[in-house]
């Protein structure tokens, strides 16, 4: 049951942000990345940096706000309530008793102890921290029917009701994953990753849904469907930490927390590299610290999202206040992605100390956008990027990618500085296209050295901008001198 404390009014008044949230018109008309107003004309208030935005003076903020919860300190092991960790035998009951009666208690830790254990989906409650101790690994089950009945979620940005995702809590507060143990998707291309090839018909019917106004509750998919639920999602939490566990074999998105406040990713590593295997995936959420985090996924490491098309519009929640810091990532497509289902837009992105790229690895700044998805992305900053090699491009922003300029919502992308980047090598330095009607807005790159570029970029409709910018050994002033 949905608690009032959780209401999507109280989720925007609890953000602070219901004020600044760009209209469904504003969207419509491409005016969303006017802070406020709801005008194109509008500029963003000058920050700290001097230029549009809040600079990075906002981290402190990011960093008040986005604190780990804290838990009594009382354990419920699982096996204290019947779970056995011989990887065969069926620990779900015994890990939803755990939770109950932790929960009941007020709060504390339920304790997965050395051992393999085999589970189907696990509901977590407030103030509830699920420890995976050293030595542990939780096991997930293939079968599709231990992850009903369905609840409510998210595929690609849409709403509906689907499949549990493996570890889930909705409407929660105070709740934790942590530990140095591991999770086991289980996946493979025997059973989840199969589904890829059957996914096209059920998305296809979810988004006919969506865009004729089909209630949520009406959006049934799950059993007899091949929708892939997500490894670990928040669905309109508060105050959630996942700490130092390892993940394997995803079905879907690794981490995604939707329509949350206040959330910590801290000291995880990754390896998953079936499809559709992004890392962490902050949609619609706000006050959001991804730190010491490792990837080797089969999608994006990070893709901040905030809802697509018309369900988008109707949620209109955007994903703000975002910190990455210290993270590693390798493999495979973008390193630092916005989109593509971005259609509540993104802003206040900050981005610094990272090692990207790998023989395996895309693009460096990924935003993914058109006038189907429509969206902004605003005050974007990165610094202090340390990059090896990408196969593609440092940045890739190109309105036209995917369905084109087909939609009724026009893009906007504005004020997204790279200060302090070098790449070794790369084979080229963007591909950045927007519309006449919509260009890339005040991009700005200061004090950067791309040593080995192999090949031109692409640079048109965009308002690009250098200070002490290096590319081949040559001093860069002007975009023409890239093309």
């Amino acid at each position: 049951m949905v608690q009032d404390k959780f209401s999507r009014k109280n989720f925007l008044r609890m953000t602070a942000g219901a004020a600044l949230l760009p209209t469904t018109a504003a969207l419509a008309t491409g005016q969303a990345g006017a802070v406020g107003t709801g005008t194109a004309e509008a500029a963003a208030p000058l920050g700290p940096d001097g230029y549009g935005g809040p600079g990075w003076g906002q981290v402190g903020e990011i960093l008040r706000e986005a604190r780990p919860p804290r838990f009594r300190d009382r354990d419920f092991p699982i096996t204290a309530y019947g779970a056995v960790g011989d990887g065969s035998t069926d620990a779900t009951a015994a890990i939803r008793a755990a939770i109950e009666a932790c929960a009941a208690a007020g709060g504390g830790r339920v304790v997965v102890p050395a051992g393999t254990f085999l589970t189907g989906a696990i509901h977590l409650r407030s103030n509830v921290n699920l420890h995976v101790s050293e030595g542990s690994t939780l096991l997930f089950s293939t079968d599709p029917e231990q992850y009903l009945p369905v609840v409510l979620t998210r595929f690609e940005g849409i709403e509906l009701m689907n499949y549990s995702p493996f570890i889930y809590a909705r409407d929660c507060e105070n709740i934790a994953v942590t530990g140095t143990g591991t999770l086991d998707g289980g996946s493979s291309w025997d059973d989840w990753w199969s589904w890829v090839g059957k996914t096209s018909s059920d998305f296809e019917s979810l988004n006919a849904m969506a865009e004729a106004g089909t209630p949520v509750p009406e959006r049934v998919f799950g059993a007899g469907h091949f929708l892939r639920a997500a490894f670990i999602e928040t669905y309109h939490c508060r105050n959630v930490l996942i700490d130092g566990v390892t993940l394997h074999r995803s079905p879907f998105w690794e981490i995604h927390p939707v329509l949350s406040r206040n959330v910590t990713v801290q000291n995880v590593y990754i390896d998953s590299r079936g499809p559709n295997n992004d890392g962490v995936n902050p949609e619609c959420s706000q006050y959001v610290v991804i730190r010491n985090c490792t990837f080797d996924v089969g999608d994006d490491c990070i893709a901040i999202k905030s809802g697509r098309g018309t369900d988008g519009l109707r949620v209109n929640v955007p994903s703000e206040n975002i910190l990455i810091e210290d993270c590693t990532m390798r493999i495979r497509y973008g390193a630092i992605t916005i989109g593509s289902e971005m259609t509540g837009g993104v802003r206040n992105v900050f981005v610094r100390n990272c090692r990207i790229g790998s023989e395996y690895q895309y693009f460096g700044l990924y935003i993914k956008t058109n006038s189907v998805r429509g969206g902004f992305a605003e005050n974007i900053y990165l610094k202090d990027i340390e990059i090896s090699n990408l196969t593609k491009e440092v940045v890739s922003c190109n309105f036209y990618r995917g369905e084109g300029d087909t939609g009724p919502l026009t893009p906007r992308v504005r004020n997204v500085e790279l200060r302090n980047i070098t790449v070794g090598h790369a084979r080229n330095a963007f591909s950045m296209t927007g519309y006449p009607r919509s260009p890339i807005q005040d991009f700005r790159l200061v004090d950067c050295t791309f040593a080995s570029i192999d090949a031109p970029s692409t640079i048109q409709d965009v308002d690009l901008s250098f200070q002490n910018f290096v590319v081949n050994g040559q001093r860069i002033t002007d975009p023409a001198q890239l093309r």
